[in-house]
């Protein structure tokens, strides 16, 4: 299995993409109600991030079936390194209250096409 850097660096130079953001999936820990009391800290947070363009993409996620709402969520984060990452998953408020567990994940863009409309988010 190839080291991650090392696929970046092969990835780069095939000419791919190669934009790497860190992918956040966060769960539910607390009670129904905790979760929504921490809410607008939580979503305070995000808009900061967002500010700052360390916030590319966050929203809810659906169960498997695609029918009900899990309280579950998933952001992508731009960040110089893993390390900056997890600093801005810990500091959110549902994180940091227990609201919500995470897990994380690099994630690089290899392939796709970014719609005009965000390429100031992602460019800056």
């Amino acid at each position: 299995m190839p080291k991650w850097d090392d696929y970046v660096k092969e990835a780069r130079e095939r000419g791919s993409l190669a934009a790497e953001f860190f992918m956040v999936r966060s769960k539910p820990i607390a009670p129904p109600e905790r979760v929504k009391a921490i809410l607008p800290r939580h979503l305070a947070y995000q808009v900061g991030l967002q500010e700052q363009h360390k916030l590319v993409f966050a929203g809810p996620v659906s169960d498997e079936s695609g029918e009900n709402m899990m309280g579950e969520g998933m952001m992508i984060y731009r960040a110089a390194s893993e390390k900056e990452a997890r600093a801005l998953a810990d500091a959110d408020p549902m994180h940091a209250e227990g609201g919500r567990s995470y897990t994380m994940r690099r994630w690089l863009i290899n392939e796709g096409h970014i719609p005009q409309e965000l390429k100031p988010l992602l460019d800056n």
